[in-house]
């Protein structure tokens, strides 16, 4: 547990970045600071490691004041995390993952066995252990450092815009697998993110920062989306915070229709309900639309059908999902059919808007 006790840094020219901020975050959990530029996001979080020393009030850890501790024993329960994620250019890829454990006297050849372990474990090729930071992308970076914090098996673990440097696909891939990790390692995390998508995904609770480092709300994210505190949080939040809250709210049974299929490498049919057929793979796995007319004029139906014939762009829903995902598939597909999947990514058929809709209302509501 981390525990902000009337933390507040003031600079000597009297600029107060945080103002007696009071916050927990609870063990095991993720608590994602969040707010405009000016809000204390990041000085908030330094004061944790004491990489900036709070100007009054108490962090605790646990039960353990850190100002009691020497700063370099309290960093050692600590992983850190930062948007570029400042690996050592002249070292290798295993030997900056394994960079803490060195320093902590662990034998050379255990500490790379346990970084290599950690490697395959962020999702990285072995291969990539002899490498230097500057042979990987970005997003491979992110992953080593991840990498690098969990390396000492630290109980805590602070992010500061881990995945902000990176394209938007690279970073929901990141996303997905620091969520896989924590499910499996349970570490407390506070991460900092100027992203309310971000912080509604990754979050178990999300507190949110004024100008001026005090806390406006701290919530689970279903509860800022559907009840922010005041007309800030509510702008800063979203217009469209109903269409997200839909992402906590399952779907239960979805309705779906059976689909006609065409199968990956096949011949193309000549027609199909409304020119465009689903095209699924030899374990029925949805793979994108095709239009069984070209220029007006019907396929060569000896033609097979190949990836580059394929329409994609509609995001899929999963049965017993959330309403959010059962909506955007319905809304994002070309042929205005969202395609329903089990959980292995199989076709169980497909459903309209307005049953999404209809899912969404309740049979208590009425429409407009």
């Amino acid at each position: 547990m981390i525990r902000f006790d009337k933390a507040t840094k003031r600079y000597p020219d009297g600029t107060v970045a945080v103002d007696e901020l009071e916050l927990e975050a609870p063990t095991g959990r993720i608590t994602v600071l969040v707010g405009p530029s000016g809000c204390g996001k990041t000085t908030s979080l330094r004061m944790i490691n004491r990489m900036i020393e709070p100007t009054s009030g108490t962090i605790w850890l646990d039960d353990t004041d850190t100002a009691s501790m020497p700063a370099h024993e309290l960093r050692r329960q600590i992983g850190y995390v930062i948007q570029h994620a400042g690996l050592f250019p002249h070292r290798t890829i295993v030997d900056n993952v394994a960079t803490v454990p060195f320093l902590l006297g662990t034998d050379k050849k255990q500490a790379r066995s346990r970084a290599m372990e950690l490697l395959e474990r962020v999702g990285l090729d072995p291969a990539f252990a002899k490498r230097y930071p500057a042979q990987l992308s970005g997003g491979q970076q992110q992953r080593v450092g991840v990498a690098r914090a969990l390396a000492a098996d630290p109980p805590v673990m602070l992010m500061d815009e881990p995945f902000s440097a990176v394209d938007p696909v690279v970073r929901d891939q990141l996303q997905d697998e620091f969520l896989r990790l924590q499910e499996e390692f349970g570490k407390t995390i506070v991460f900092v993110t100027h992203d309310i998508d971000e912080a509604i995904k990754l979050g178990d609770q999300v507190a949110v920062l004024r100008v001026g480092g005090t806390l406006a709300q701290l919530a689970s994210p279903a509860e800022l989306l559907s009840r922010p505190v005041d007309a800030f949080v509510a702008g800063f939040v979203g217009r469209d915070r109903g269409y997200r809250a839909l992402g906590f709210a399952a779907s239960g049974e979805l309705p779906t229709h059976e689909e006609p299929t065409v199968t990956l490498g096949r011949p193309a049919p000549t027609e199909a309900d409304g020119d465009l057929v689903l095209v699924v793979d030899d374990q029925r796995r949805p793979q994108g639309w095709l239009d069984v007319r070209r220029d007006g004029r019907p396929r060569d139906g000896d033609a097979v059908v190949t990836e580059a014939d394929l329409l994609r762009g509609g995001t899929l829903a999963t049965q017993g999902g959330t309403l959010r995902a059962a909506l955007d598939a319905c809304l994002s597909s070309p042929a205005q059919r969202g395609v329903v999947v089990d959980g292995e990514g199989r076709l169980l058929g497909t459903l309209t808007a307005r049953e999404a809709l209809d899912l969404i209302e309740g049979p208590d509501r009425t429409r407009a």
